[in-house]
């Protein structure tokens, strides 16, 4: 049994996918603008991948912009027929490398065209709506003009699946009377668990939860603790995280990203950990860190 198949699989819509994806966004370069500083192993990363079994790939036109999905033609284009791929649609990007809301639906149906273009789709297999109401995180607002220009894009034949992202729980119950909802991608990880409640809400309606910087935001405390596990198992940090996240609940899909081969195995290789309940007690309790309790890992 593979590492990718030791982390099982969910539904993507109607497709089976393995939980463990890759994440495309650092195929671009410095600020996930411009291109890499070396093609060729990017292209490398992504065939590494598909060989090592990935069939899940998020990406996004704005990442680079363009360059990133432009990458993933050249590499591996044409497709398996089982892989999977996402796009985000919602920014765009400035002369400046800013990050700037694009959501009017004359912009989302142009996003649409130029992720097809630049993949060299004549359909995308799930899109998913950034909200930008925050640049920075969840805000409540109206989402329906945005979603309901993507039902219309889904109802013209140029997207398969719709997912939501950077969203509400409020967000995704509106979203839901205007078209299925396949997968929600949120900021989530051990020291940011406000999701805790929606991604179980969301396993018991069998949609994707896509949690993205699984170590983003972490204290010096908090990350210690990490380390001091991750030590005790033998393993790096970021392989302990995923492999939480992994066991934490089975609609959680991955999506680590890297421009590293070595790495991508690395993260891969996350599925073969097994958690003991003493490390699964300290990691679970990494909240408690923010407020002086004790969660020294029993190992």
């Amino acid at each position: 049994m593979t590492s990718l198949e030791k982390a099982g699989w969910y539904s993507l819509g109607p497709r089976r996918v393995h939980r463990l994806g890759y994440g495309a966004m650092q195929l671009a370069g410095a600020g996930v603008f411009g291109p890499p500083k070396d093609r060729n192993a990017a292209v490398a990363v992504l065939r590494e991948a598909i060989e090592l079994g990935v069939d899940h790939i998020d990406t996004s036109d704005f990442y680079g912009p363009h360059i990133t999905n432009q990458i993933i033609r050249e590499a591996l284009h044409p497709y398996r027929d089982d892989l999977t791929i996402v796009t985000k649609i919602g920014a765009k990007r400035g002369a400046d490398a800013s990050w700037l809301p694009a959501t009017s639906p004359d912009e989302l149906t142009q996003a649409v065209h130029d992720n097809l273009r630049n993949l060299g789709l004549d359909v995308l297999d799930v899109v998913n709506l950034r909200s930008t109401i925050s640049m920075y995180g969840p805000a409540e607002g109206s989402l329906e003009p945005q979603v309901t220009a993507m039902a219309e894009l889904q109802q013209r034949g140029l997207i398969r699946h719709i997912g939501l992202s950077n969203v509400t729980r409020r967000q995704i119950e509106d979203a839901r009377h205007i078209c299925p909802i396949v997968c929600v991608q949120n900021l989530y990880n051990l020291a940011h668990r406000d999701d805790d409640g929606l991604i179980d809400t969301l396993a018991a309606e069998s949609i994707a939860y896509v949690p993205f910087f699984p170590l983003g935001g972490f204290s010096p405390l908090q990350s210690s603790t990490l380390s001091h596990v991750a030590t005790r198992l033998e393993a790096t940090p970021m392989q302990v995280a995923l492999a939480w996240l992994l066991r934490r609940s089975p609609n959680i899909l991955l999506i680590p990203g890297t421009s590293s081969v070595a790495h991508l195995r690395e993260n891969l290789a996350s599925a073969e950990i097994s958690l003991p309940e003493g490390a699964m007690a300290a990691l679970n309790d990494l909240d408690g860190v923010k407020k002086g309790v004790d969660v020294s890992p029993a190992v």
